[in-house]
């Protein structure tokens, strides 16, 4: 695990509508690019254990933490949704002069990636070439996607409340029920999970950032249809543990992905990179290698 302190100290910053964004832009030499999507309600510092594993078989490795979450910007009142990440996913890479990448994308950044996907299909050419998308737990669909009850009651009426309540031990009871019953979080990765969300009065958010859940179901079938039609190699890596989005999503993603390649990591839970990192580098590695080898 890489401290959280010097994920921090290996960051930049840029703006994206007037806020600054945080971001890791690690370049080793010739080859792939690759970008990192992380989840909600978390940050980039996600894919701190995966990381080593898999930064090396890439020339440049790329993860933002997106407006609302870890070290970026969180203004109160920014109108937050999916389609505006994407944007901001999109802009970042192009101020990097980054034409072509590979997705690894988590959760929340999983509809982000989708709507990639379908910016993709719709630009001829596309602006961005996707090269492979990697998608771990996500609710890549609205009608599997099983909201726990933090998660309602954030996106009802008494969400704002239900914001101000937030501490350290509800998240922690909150996060750590998503995680396989084995593959718990530590106290560490806990409190640093908390840092990130508290950053920037992040905690008080909530009930704005929740809105991604109707964002999900506004867009449903664009980004449905993006998994669908879309000619960039696809891979689903999943921990069915999860009760958000395990098993059953993955079998909803088999009735509706053609040619679904699919992945499941017994015994894990909604955080696989968190869960177990060499099982889903092994898995990541070997699907980019099989569509776009890494020079």
């Amino acid at each position: 695990m890489i401290p959280l302190e010097n994920w921090r100290r290996k960051g930049q910053w840029f703006e994206h509508r007037g806020h600054p964004i945080f971001y890791i832009d690690e370049q080793r030499g010739p080859g792939p690019a690759l970008l990192l999507i992380h989840g909600f309600p978390t940050a980039s510092w996600d894919f701190s254990d995966i990381w080593p594993l898999i930064a090396p078989r890439f020339g440049r490795v790329i993860a933002p933490d997106m407006i609302g979450f870890g070290f970026s910007a969180k203004p109160p009142a920014y109108p937050y949704d999916l389609v505006d990440q994407a944007d901001l996913h999109e802009h970042l890479l192009a101020r990097l002069r980054v034409n072509e990448v590979h997705l690894l994308v988590h959760d929340y950044g999983v509809s982000v990636a989708q709507e990639l996907l379908a910016r993709h299909l719709a630009r001829k050419p596309p602006r961005l070439e996707l090269q492979s998308v990697a998608l771990l737990n996500g609710g890549l669909f609205p009608e599997t996607h099983r909201a726990r009850l933090v998660q309602k009651l954030l996106l009802g009426p008494a969400g704002p409340l239900i914001s101000r309540l937030n501490n350290p031990q509800r998240f922690a009871r909150s996060l750590s029920a998503v995680f396989g019953p084995h593959t718990q979080p530590s106290a560490a990765q806990l409190d640093a999970f908390w840092k990130l969300m508290k950053e920037n009065g992040g905690h008080r958010l909530g009930h704005r950032l929740i809105r991604y859940i109707l964002d999900r179901r506004r867009n449903r079938d664009r980004w449905v249809s993006a998994l669908q039609e879309t000619p960039v190699p696809l891979r689903l890596i999943n921990g069915p543990q999860d009760p958000v989005s395990g098993a059953h999503m993955v079998q909803r993603y088999r009735e509706l992905v053609p040619r679904p390649d699919v992945i499941s990591l017994e015994g894990i839970g909604h955080y696989p990179q968190v869960e177990a990192p060499e099982a889903v580098a092994e898995a990541f590695l070997t699907f980019v290698d099989a569509h776009a080898p890494p020079a």
